[in-house]
């Protein structure tokens, strides 16, 4: 992702001589017309201006006379090897990144794109969970062991962050540990670094945080996930909104929707004021992923049993820097049978086989 994207938005009104300062400056080849409100309204490449010259158009004209209305554009959750894929078919060399609700979220170049970063932070998969509410299948095998395709869910979580350029892999176990430890060995038929901290008792969500070796990253956020999670959710998005808010922690949430069944009076005494049918209330939920300081992850005693509620909460009344990262992108916690059978049909359309 280019980090100077923003200076590439204009607007409509802007002239195409600022369109091309631009252009020529930022050496990103295209401008971005825009709302006020960071909508896309159209694209401008260096052709678009010279074929405006050749026009006869002058360069005080505004952009919008001559910007692209139909640009190609990609999801804010698209992976890099889907930006790539998609910026070769259509022989672009950049593509504006913009979410569900129309607003550009970044602009990503075929350079940029192809340029992989590596991550060095370290990600803490949660393994060790009994899987009660999927028996039998946990009867014999783990929950993350349980196949979700052709592979195990644990390794799908795994892929998922090495496609983003993470290597750095830590997994607390408990239940049936030796499973895990025998199909992923120390990482290297997958050309990352597997580390393990085993929980002789349960921990809680956040208890296992207090076994991680001394020798982790000690300058660096840590992503932290449940094993039995299934996201398409853009992990490199997620560490740059946590680093850019110096947060304490990030959360990763969920908008839940509960509808009630009935419709809903509201009164003062005996007297009806209001009335709706069967409202609909919003909220957020946690989807089990998290971003952690250093300072959250030192503040975790050995054996210490905590839950991750409980620990944020503690860091929230000591300093206000806990902050939410709502999540679009496909999301799926395998914790019932019905989760695990959509997740047998889902994963052949999310493209994680």
């Amino acid at each position: 992702m280019s980090h100077s994207w923003q200076k590439a938005l204009i607007s409509g009104s802007s002239s195409i001589k600022k369109a091309l300062r631009i252009i020529d400056s930022e050496a990103l080849r295209v401008a971005l017309v825009v709302t006020p409100d960071r909508k896309l309204l159209g694209i401008i490449t260096d052709g678009d201006i010279r074929r405006a010259l050749l026009d006869g158009l002058s360069l005080e004209e505004p952009v919008s006379k001559i910007m692209n209305t139909s640009p190609i554009i990609a999801s804010d959750s698209a992976t890099k090897d889907q930006l790539v894929a998609l910026m070769e078919k259509h022989q672009a060399l950049s593509v504006p990144i913009v979410g569900q609700d129309g607003v550009v979220t970044g602009l990503e170049t075929l350079h940029s794109a192809l340029s992989k970063k590596r991550y060095q932070n370290p990600v803490f998969i949660m393994a060790g969970g009994f899987g009660t509410r999927l028996k039998p299948l946990t009867d014999n095998c783990p929950k993350p062991m349980l196949k979700v395709g052709d592979k195990p869910i644990l390794e799908t979580v795994i892929k998922s962050f090495i496609a983003s350029g993470f290597n750095n892999f830590y997994i607390s176990t408990h239940y049936m540990p030796e499973q895990i430890h025998e199909h992923f060995k120390g990482g290297e038929e997958l050309g990352v670094s597997i580390f393990y901290v085993h929980e002789e008792s349960p921990l809680g969500t956040g208890g296992a945080l207090g076994l991680l070796p001394d020798n982790i990253p000690q300058n660096l956020p840590l992503i932290m996930i449940n094993g039995d999670v299934l996201t398409t959710v853009n992990f490199e998005r997620l560490l740059k909104f946590h680093e850019e808010n110096n947060a304490d922690a990030t959360m990763c949430v969920r908008e839940y929707d509960y509808q009630i069944p009935y419709g809903v009076i509201n009164g003062e005494g005996n007297r009806i004021t209001s009335m709706v049918e069967k409202p609909v209330h919003r909220f957020f939920v946690n989807a089990g992923i998290y971003v952690l300081s250093p300072r959250v992850v030192n503040s975790v005693e050995k054996n210490e049993r905590i839950d991750m509620p409980s620990l944020l909460e503690k860091h929230m009344r000591d300093r206000q820097n806990i902050l939410m990262f709502p999540i679009h992108e496909y999301w799926l916690d395998i914790g019932r049978m019905d989760d695990f059978k959509r997740a047998q049909v889902d994963i052949h359309t999310l493209g994680m086989e």
